[in-house]
């Protein structure tokens, strides 16, 4: 059976972790490592100026007290019995559409898996805006997602995936999925993302927030594909070179 790493950014606690490294048995022998409490945004963050302690919690089940990117470094070198063939990271609380994957710790422990040369998929189930699913919709919504990413890995664990390249999977939070798509990254436009405000004191202060973003229309971008009721599926490639970038400067520039 192929060893599958499962981690996430939302706590190794979190319903959406439970479930797909249920789903995932299935599939190969799972080991979760996960940070102890929710790291969201923290992007590809790595720890280094204080030590990181791993808890066994469970079988085949650990939480570290660092990002995501720690658990994926310390699983892959410590913890786990071999090298997994595997890492799926989620099943994340929310989106990661978009720029957005530039923050998200889902994404970025998908990220460190793939620069260790482990095929590595990122899986988000969509929010309602007003956060109104009942906790039995929750669930079901949750069940969808983590039954279709095991099936991807299944897929991707046979055929492999190309170099340098993770999925970044989102799933609708609808009960009537109408089927996948394979998509590009979408361009969000925030508005308002940060609010100016003053304390008792009269001190300034400031929050990040930002109300939901407009989104720049393409039907093929991913956000356009959970819109229509679609899981969006976005290859996603490390090699931030622009090639064509490199070609003009090569050839116009002299320094």
């Amino acid at each position: 059976m192929p060893t599958i790493l499962v981690t996430n950014d939302d706590g190794v606690s979190s319903p959406g972790i439970k479930m797909l490294s249920r789903a995932l048995k299935s599939v190969g022998d799972v080991y979760v490592v996960a940070p102890e409490t929710e790291q969201s945004a923290v992007a590809h963050a790595l720890t280094l100026h204080r030590p990181l302690r791993s808890e066994k919690t469970g079988k085949n089940t650990y939480s570290v007290n660092g990002t995501p990117t720690d658990c994926v470094i310390i699983a892959v070198n410590k913890i786990l019995p071999c090298k997994p063939d595997m890492i799926v990271s989620g099943i994340n609380n929310g989106a990661n559409l978009g720029d957005d994957i530039t923050y998200s710790g889902t994404v970025a422990a998908a990220i460190e898996g793939t620069l260790l040369g482990i095929p590595s998929i990122a899986v988000s189930l969509v929010r309602n805006d007003n956060n109104s699913e009942g906790y039995r919709k929750r669930i079901s919504l949750l069940k969808t997602a983590a039954d279709f990413t095991s099936g991807l890995a299944g897929k991707v664990l046979l055929k492999g995936l190309p170099s340098d390249t993770l999925l970044n999977v989102n799933v609708p939070n609808i009960s009537g999925i109408k089927g996948v798509k394979f998509t590009k990254q979408g361009k969000p436009v925030y508005y308002n993302a940060v609010h100016e405000t003053s304390d008792p004191r009269g001190r300034k202060y400031y929050w990040i927030c930002g109300t939901a973003p407009q989104w720049e229309p393409d039907e093929d971008f991913d956000f356009e594909a959970i819109r229509n009721g679609y899981i969006s599926i976005t290859p996603v490639h490390l090699d931030l070179t622009n090639y064509e970038a490199l070609k003009h400067i090569k050839k116009r520039w002299k320094i």
